[in-house]
């Protein structure tokens, strides 16, 4: 829960220690990746697929990060040739409910959000150089 108290009740502590977590599971990404793999396991090339517009190479650094964030597993399986499968983690299956009751308030409030830039695009004039 983020801390909403004024300042001089604040304890002592940042989301500095956290940011590098916020910043990727609230990336385009993590999120699409996350999102997919909630379905079941899948190999990389069917992640990809099912992965709208990622390129191989960040779908292969997404992958890295969420494994070492303990969100994803990456599973190897000897056969010829080698097969990969992808999962969520129970850790990574957590992060479900905050990430849809997020993706819920997006959607129930993006026409109030939208409305609200239209008035500000509409208020502000910017000077052209």
């Amino acid at each position: 829960m983020l801390n909403c108290h004024p300042p001089s009740e604040r304890r002592h502590h940042s989301l500095g220690a956290s940011r590098h977590i916020l910043d990727r599971v609230g990336d385009k990404w993590s999120l699409s990746v996350i999102e997919t793999l909630c379905h079941g396991p899948l190999r990389f090339n069917e992640l990809k697929k099912q992965v709208e517009g990622i390129s191989q190479r960040m779908l292969t650094l997404t992958l890295r990060h969420l494994e070492r964030d303990g969100l994803v597993t990456r599973t190897m399986f000897a056969t010829i040739p080698p097969r990969v499968d992808y999962a969520l983690t129970p850790l990574g299956f957590k992060l479900l409910k905050p990430v849809s009751e997020l993706v819920e308030w997006v959607r129930e409030n993006s026409a109030e959000i939208e409305a609200a830039q239209r008035t500000f695009d509409q208020q502000t004039v910017t000077p052209l150089p």
